[in-house]
């Protein structure tokens, strides 16, 4: 009788395996891998606004009319450089009143009350023209404005500060300009938080190595921020790793070519870069993993 019982579950398993290889076989293999090793990199992006590093705001010292203006936009000027002349009231209604005369007047006037003239008091560069030549200006109203460099100001959320440091090198491109992408160094983390749509975030400040020429204050830049790396990466691309309650495993192929078998078998990932995923343990070089189609639906039963 034991006999009988030992044949009998022998048959049962048989049975089973026979049944599991031949459902296999139903399934086509849609694509198959071996571990490569490759160079992996985490990155995440932020959104960055270029501004002025010093921004200075170019205001008569009096109130008046602006004679003349000597700078355009984007003009390079060194510190001390006269950028416009400018006439007090007084003179303003002198000089209108001598030229009512005549031109001799005029210029006569012209060479005895001079104007006033606007000093640059940095070295930088024109980011804004205001005013314009005749215009009566107060001493609150900006003529011009001028930076002495371009740098980018980003917002880091909270749970990604701990990947910044100052003197990490980051990848930049324009949204207006999409094909000029340059590089920039982390120059300070502002050590107080700000609060962004609900989301705690530090402002860190870049500096680029190399402007792009189209580079203008104000413009959107995206950052590229490298917060791992990992050289010789032994990986399959992350379309073979399937992850079901907290668990990732990969289904691998044995048996012959004509008589597949396909294991289910639990791994140990890496570093990933969302193409690509690192394969710590589980899964040999020599060894394929594959993507199965979908198993064929069964049909129900017809009730009799």
């Amino acid at each position: 009788m034991k006999k009988i019982l030992l044949i009998f579950g022998l048959l049962i398993v048989a049975s089973t395996i026979a049944i599991a290889v031949f459902k296999s076989q139903k399934q086509k293999i849609e694509q198959e891998a071996r571990l490569e090793s490759r160079e992996l990199h985490v990155e995440f992006r932020e959104n960055g606004i270029v501004y002025p590093r010093n921004r200075l705001a170019i205001t008569p010292q009096f109130p008046g009319r602006i004679e003349e203006i000597l700078v355009e936009e984007g003009d390079a000027i060194r510190k001390g450089q006269i950028i416009v002349w400018m006439s007090s009231r007084e003179r303003a209604s002198l000089i209108d009143a001598a030229m009512a005369i005549s031109e001799k007047e005029h210029q006569r006037w012209q060479n005895i009350y001079k104007p006033a003239p606007i000093v640059a008091s940095m070295d930088g560069f024109i980011i804004a023209r205001n005013k314009e030549p005749g215009q009566i200006v107060s001493s609150s109203d900006t003529i011009l404005a001028m930076a002495d460099d371009l740098i980018v100001f980003a917002d880091i959320d909270e749970t990604d500060l701990s990947r910044i440091e100052i003197g990490l090198k980051l990848r930049m491109y324009l949204d207006a300009y999409p094909a000029e992408r340059f590089e920039g160094v982390v120059e300070h983390i502002y050590h107080e938080s700000k609060s962004v749509n609900n989301v705690t975030v530090y402002t860190i400040r870049i500096k680029p190595l190399e402007k792009p020429k189209v580079f203008r204050a104000g413009m959107s830049v995206i950052i590229t921020i490298t917060a791992e790396s990992k050289k010789d990466a032994m990986s399959i691309p992350s379309i073979f790793v399937t992850e079901k309650e907290q668990a990732k495993t990969v289904t691998i192929k044995t048996g012959t070519a004509k008589k597949p078998i396909f294991e289910i078998r639990e791994v140990t990932t890496g570093i990933t870069d969302g193409k690509f995923t690192e394969i710590v343990s589980g899964l040999n070089a020599s060894e394929t993993v594959v993507v199965l189609s979908p198993k064929p639906k069964t049909k129900p039963k017809a009730e009799k």
